[in-house]
């Protein structure tokens, strides 16, 4: 065995339920409650950020807001990459998730002091916590299942129900305290759910076995000291606490909208030289180039889907709070729906027709109807562009009638779900086929970063969209026009990219 290398992962232990490792319920709890987390604080943030100071609010501007919030959810991603290496070299997996979960916590009770400081450290110890825990359980749950094949994939779809079912029910208890109590009742109630996923994997984790309990790759010899990779990271955290200081102390000012655009070029950059580093010393061989050239293309399509995709927690979300109509009569009693609790409507959704396109993707196949990767990919943007015309309408609604109802925002987030089902699920898979086998990791990790450059931009957008009722309009036909025309570009290649595929499907 090549030194530092480690012995096959060993089943865990125990009966099974419903055919698979009792250890994929522990995870499938940790992961719910971990997203209810995050998208119950997530249903808040920017609505927190607007509100006036007067309200408890910060009082920010749209556009500061929705570049924080951008900064914010791209960070998140970002995160996965030195978490993903920090369990593979030095914690492992289980560590990884305990310790992410414990900063996550402790990020959402420090959101809960009502300080500008404390919103800030607050943010970034949930980004921190969520580098570590997001990527990592994933990995567990492969773990549990070495011998891989379709039982993998069916423990894959049960976790990813719970990951939906946590995104329903974190809006609906966060916003009901936050919105309708105190903005910070709602980011404590976010910790709670996390500790109570923190509490069943404590009391559960034997059920996962030697599943991701050990790091997978260690340099050290032994009795030779502490591995140099802690060195690494003691002198990142160093970094990240300078960073910190200098600005609750205000010794350096931060421009977010600034910021967030500075990050876009890096991103770009990153990518780009990454690629250029592939083709100029990976030595590829020609089929590799060409499916190279093919995930460059599905990745810029990715990027520019989530950065429309994610405005629903930002411009959307505004839009629910300022232009829809919240308020009914219920049983004699006036009721007014938290804005936030709109955000339940994509998981809902999720649950409901993730299983309709995967069905209906296997029918087409069997017909050999079934659309190319490229072509899933036009299809999403396509949907996506036609969820941002339904608000175009309703914005120009608004000018007229003041408030539009909650139906306008549900179809667009069924069109935008519908493009979701199109184009994330099939990225993925795209990415473990597309890739060299030598770099898929490396090349998944591309796939996150495409996806925090999407979440900058909705960010950087979302201030653009609401900061005028007037403009609201044309800048929602705006982002219908580039998404609908970039689908349908990719459409007309999609047999050309075809051919660079090869014999993937």
């Amino acid at each position: 065995m090549p030194d530092g290398a480690q012995s096959p992962v060993a089943p865990a232990p125990g009966a099974t339920i419903l055919g698979h490792p009792r250890g994929l319920f522990t995870l499938f709890f940790t992961e719910m409650w971990e997203r209810c987390s995050y998208y119950g604080m997530r249903a808040l943030l920017i609505l927190f950020m607007v509100d006036t100071i007067q309200k408890g609010g910060l009082g920010f501007g749209d556009k500061t807001a929705g570049a924080i919030y951008g900064l914010y959810c791209a960070s998140v991603y970002l995160a996965a990459l030195p978490g993903g290496w920090i369990a593979d070299r030095l914690l492992g997996s289980q560590r990884s998730v305990w310790y992410g979960g414990m900063i996550i916590a402790a990020g959402h009770f420090t959101l809960a002091v009502p300080t500008v400081e404390t919103f800030f450290l607050g943010l970034l110890l949930v980004v921190l916590g969520t580098g570590l825990l997001k990527p990592n359980i994933s990995v567990i749950v492969g773990e549990l299942y070495p011998e891989g094949g379709a039982r993998r994939d069916a423990g894959f779809s049960i976790f990813y129900m719970g990951i939906n079912l946590g995104a329903l029910i974190g809006p609906l208890i966060c916003s009901a305290l936050g919105e309708k109590v105190n903005w910070h009742y709602g980011f404590a109630a976010a910790g709670v759910g996390m500790l109570f996923g923190l509490l069943q994997y404590k009391l559960t984790a034997r059920h996962l076995g030697d599943a991701g309990r050990h790091p997978r790759r260690k340099d050290r010899r032994a009795g030779q000291g502490l591995d140099k990779g802690w060195y690494l990271v003691a002198a990142a955290v160093a970094g990240v606490l300078l960073m910190v200081v200098l600005g609750l102390t205000r010794v350096v000012s931060f421009n977010p909208v600034l910021l967030a655009g500075y990050a876009t070029y890096v991103i770009v950059g990153l990518g780009a030289i990454y690629f250029a580093a592939m083709f100029a010393f990976a030595r590829l061989d020609a089929s590799e180039r060409k499916r190279c050239v093919v995930l460059i293309i599905l990745l810029i399509a990715s990027a520019m889907f989530w950065s429309g995709f994610e405005q629903a927690g930002s411009s959307l979300n505004l839009f629910a709070e300022r232009y829809t109509k919240r308020i009914y009569w219920l049983f004699g009693r006036e009721f007014d729906i938290p804005a936030g609790w709109l955000q339940s409507v994509n998981p809902v959704f999720i649950v409901a027709f993730a299983p309709v396109f995967g069905a209906l993707w296997v029918g087409l196949a069997r017909r050999k109807l079934n659309p190319s990767i490229p072509a899933k990919f036009a299809f999403g943007l396509v949907l996506l562009g036609l969820g941002f015309l339904v608000m175009a309408g309703a914005s120009a609604l608004v000018l007229s009638k003041g408030q539009v109802w909650p139906t306008w925002l549900i179809l667009t987030y069924l069109f935008h779900t519908f493009g979701e089902l199109c184009l994330s699920p099939v990225g993925l898979s795209a990415v473990t086929k597309l890739a060299p086998q030598r770099f898929v990791s490396q090349m998944m990790g591309l796939w996150f970063l495409a996806t925090a450059m999407g979440n900058l931009i909705a960010g950087l957008a979302a201030g653009k969209v609401t900061e005028s009722v007037e403009q609201m309009p044309g800048q929602f036909l705006r982002i219908v026009l580039i998404t609908v025309a970039t689908g349908l570009v990719l459409l007309v290649l999609s047999r050309p990219i075809k051919r660079l595929i090869g014999d993937i499907r």
